[in-house]
């Protein structure tokens, strides 16, 4: 298990001593040959980075895992200019021919997850999929670019001096997540989904996008769906059937919810092995989806296993689940998540899939709060919001509570900070971000969710936690072919009267029960209240209260005070304002920040 690290500086010497400064040279280190330049490996940390590899002229290393090789391989043999990659080459090698030879359009028909870091002549060149399934993160200090899936080697090196990024706490507790490039460490930016970036030796920066969804939409649509939704379920068999692993059984993450549902029956009809299913369950007293994944289980045939989840096994590993991430998640299902990826791991399998994509892709619940206020909207009006300003409020997160949430110091010096609706205005707006504007509202909503929360909580999530466990993560609903048909889909088929994500459903309603097809989305009940009042209490309070915290100064003492006694503006329903407090604590602390 390793992560990869790259650095560009004016001799070999200085970027062979950044990187070791960093803790990515070891014994095992192999030089590069490229003056100026050093690619290597961060052992001991949860991730595939291989390498390096070369091709024409070319050197790199990467975490990749492709699901078209068959494809990738025909577009070389194509070209007829050039000596094929050998068929048993891995699949960071087969991207950088792809990248060498056919440069940005090579990398837009690779469908898989994957970053790549390239000494591409004098420059390094930084390369992430399409939806960002796995990231990359990079910075200049002391002359020198350097590169790394892992924000520890960058958070380790000297010469960049990091603190903690003010603008980032602000976002973080607004959205959950990071929605966009800034990071926690100042001075550390990630490289968005979709792009190539190649740093030159004098601090240049070129963006290239080598994909970016398109809306394409007939207009008007057919009367007749029928076409959409056969095109949808070739594309989800044929999405489910790459990511399925070979010669061992399949393993599936199922709630209960159409997504995972159709996911475990997707992989029963196609895979040649047994089926395993995982659900979580908090207590028999609380609303849960059990009778939803039992059902799904047993009309699948699959293996099925329930992990119980207790308040206290949440307070003790925590932190721990905290530390994984390179950027916290505010989710209560993070601990969960990665008990669950125990249990894949323990169980002998290699591979889990899971059914996360079905929302930002096909347009579920998060988006009505949005739909309904462009309908009620007066223009004008004293009490009108515009449609960024309305996209952060339909968080329900601290975005509202910031003035008495930070403390003054940190306000002030928010002060000159970029607007935290830059993070989604592009994407509700006609112009759109660059060239690929959606005229359509629901696709628009879609955009945004499937370029902030799908990037950078859900995928990021998945990624690092199953790693962790040294198990692949992989969703097909967030396939490329698959989110392509979606935006080519009119909004109508996806978001049909009262019920969403409509076509999705009826791609697959010959597969699962009716019961489960055309069941409201409920969601899972996490007891967060429940844990923040029970076993989570003294550790809130000695992390949230003590000095270390106060030190930082980030929160108002008599804030956290009220919100922990389950007072003021905290969300009755789930504490969760708090457990965002409380998440960001513990991985600033985490990376000792």
């Amino acid at each position: 298990m390793a992560r990869l690290c790259a650095c560009l500086a004016e001799t070999t010497g200085r970027a062979r001593a950044h990187l070791e400064s960093m803790g990515a040279v070891g014994p095992g280190h192999v030089p590069v040959g490229v003056p100026g330049a050093e690619l290597s490996l961060v052992s001991g940390e949860p991730g595939r980075a291989a390498g390096p590899f070369t091709a024409h002229g070319r050197t790199a290393v990467g975490e990749v895992t492709l699901h078209n090789r068959r494809v990738l391989f025909a577009a070389l043999a194509a070209r007829g200019d050039a000596p094929p990659p050998p068929l048993d080459c891995s699949d960071g090698e087969l991207l950088l021919h792809c990248w060498a030879l056919l440069g940005a359009a090579g990398v837009a028909l690779a469908e898989g997850m994957f970053v790549l870091a390239v000494l591409d002549g004098p420059d390094l060149v930084l390369i992430r999929d399409h939806v960002g399934a796995r990231t990359l993160f990079y910075a200049r200090a002391d002359g020198a670019w350097a590169a790394s899936t892992s924000l520890r080697a960058l958070r380790r090196w000297p010469s960049l001096g990091t603190s903690v990024n003010l603008s980032a706490v602000r976002s973080f507790l607004t959205f959950a997540y990071l929605p966009g490039e800034e990071t926690l460490l100042t001075g550390v930016r990630e490289v968005l989904p979709g792009r190539i970036l190649r740093l030159a030796r004098d601090g240049g920066v070129t963006e290239t996008v080598h994909w970016e969804p398109r809306e394409l939409v007939e207009e008007p649509g057919p009367a007749d769906p029928t076409g959409h939704v056969r095109d949808l379920r070739a594309l989800l068999e044929q999405a489910t059937a790459a990511r399925l692993p070979e010669a061992e059984p399949a393993a599936v993450l199922l709630s209960g919810g159409i997504d995972s549902s159709l996911v475990t029956a997707l992989a029963a009809k196609l895979h040649g092995h047994p089926v395993h299913t995982y659900s979580i369950s908090f207590g028999d007293d609380l609303p849960n989806e059990l009778g939803y994944s039992g059902l799904v289980a047993s009309h699948c045939r699959t293996r099925h296993r329930i992990l119980n989840v207790s308040g206290a096994a949440v307070a003790a590993r925590l932190a721990e689940a905290a530390a994984l991430l390179d950027s916290p998640v505010g989710d209560p299902l993070t601990v969960p998540n990665l008990m669950l990826a125990e249990a894949v791991a323990a169980d002998g399998a290699s591979v889990v899939l899971n059914g996360e994509g079905g929302d930002p892709v096909f347009g579920g619940p998060k988006n009505l709060p949005m739909l309904v206020q462009e309908m009620h909207r007066t223009p004008g009006a004293p009490w009108d919001e515009d449609r960024a300003t309305a996209y952060l409020r339909s968080y329900r997160k601290c975005w509202t509570d910031l003035p008495v949430l930070l403390t003054a110091p940190v306000l002030e010096a928010l002060e000159g900070a970029p607007r935290l609706e830059r993070h989604v205005e592009p994407y509700l707006t006609p112009q759109g971000p660059g060239p690929h504007a959606m005229e359509h509202l629901l696709n628009r909503l879609l955009h945004c969710n499937l370029r902030t929360k799908g990037a950078h909580h859900i995928l990021t999530k998945v990624e690092r936690l199953t790693s962790s466990q040294g198990v692949e993560g992989r969703s097909p609903l967030f396939d490329r072919s698959v989110i392509d048909h979606a935006f080519a889909t009119p909004p109508g088929y996806k978001l049909r009267g009262t019920a969403e994500k409509w076509i999705l459903k009826e791609a697959v309603r010959d597969l699962l029960p009716a019961t489960v097809v055309d069941r409201p989305k409920s969601g899972m009940r996490v007891p967060v209240q429940q844990w923040l009042t029970g076993p989570l209490h003294d550790l809130g309070h000695d992390l949230l209260l003590g000095r270390r915290s106060r030190q930082r100064g980030l929160f108002r003492p008599e804030t956290i005070r009220t919100w922990l006694k389950g007072e003021g503006t905290l969300l009755p329903r789930q504490g969760g304002k708090l457990w965002l407090v409380l998440t960001l604590e513990l991985w600033l602390r985490s990376y000792d920040i």
